[in-house]
């Protein structure tokens, strides 16, 4: 009796989160008052104007990540990641595509500011500042704009481009073309890495992704 009970406890939770995934994604508008994106139905891993980390010449994986920058554990896979990407740029194309929850309150104000910079050739800067800084800003309850603004200024921006950009629904239009499509490929969750057109669990570590990444290359 108490092995079902368990069981059916542990069916309940399952539920209850998948249940509040979809209804946080169902919802007209994020905490950021940005209307939430619908998945595409020509869903893509990468497309052309997706963002590269490393784009090498002759490349034999692409690994491709669905990060939120307010996420705790996109901020905990962020060294990871640089590591792999520094030993294997020759080999593998790392992708970062924006997909910003809406349980984050700053989290599309975010990508909005990383898409800004992307525009004045800053993506990899704006994305190192926010990870490497997310234990400052993370979590708040108030908009963080203007600190990402500081950012900005600190990388050198044009700021008056820069302040164009965010405002831009060219630029949330670009956001949400990244959310769309993790969407459609079922993304529910952050981070989400997509390795050469297959959603894989999140790696636990260094060794545990550089593993994986060593049998794809094998294959």
């Amino acid at each position: 009796m108490k092995k079902h009970f368990l069981v059916a406890a542990a069916v309940l939770a399952v539920l209850l989160v998948a249940f509040g995934v979809a209804l946080a994604y169902s919802t007209d508008s994020s905490p950021s008052g940005t209307a939430v994106a619908e998945p595409a139905a020509d869903a893509k891993p990468v497309r052309a104007s997706s963002h590269r980390l490393t784009d090498p010449e002759r490349s034999e994986l692409t690994v491709v990540e669905f990060l939120d920058f307010e996420c705790e554990g996109c901020g905990a896979m962020y060294p990871v990641v640089e590591r792999l990407r520094e030993e294997y740029k020759d080999r593998v194309t790392f992708v970062a595509r924006y997909f910003p929850m809406p349980g984050h309150r700053n989290s599309q104000t975010a990508a909005l500011a990383v898409e800004a910079a992307a525009q004045q050739g800053k993506f990899e800067q704006m994305y190192a500042k926010l990870f490497d800084t997310q234990a400052q800003w993370g979590e708040a309850q108030e908009s963080k704009a203007a600190t990402f603004r500081g950012y900005a200024k600190e990388l050198g921006l044009d700021m008056g481009k820069f302040d164009s950009a965010v405002k831009s629904p060219r630029t949330d239009e670009r956001v949400r073309t990244d959310q769309r499509d993790g969407l459609g490929l079922g993304v529910q969750g952050t981070p989400t890495f997509v390795v050469d057109g297959a959603t894989i669990p999140t790696p636990g570590s260094y060794d545990e992704f550089r593993d994986l990444i060593e049998t794809r290359l094998a294959r």
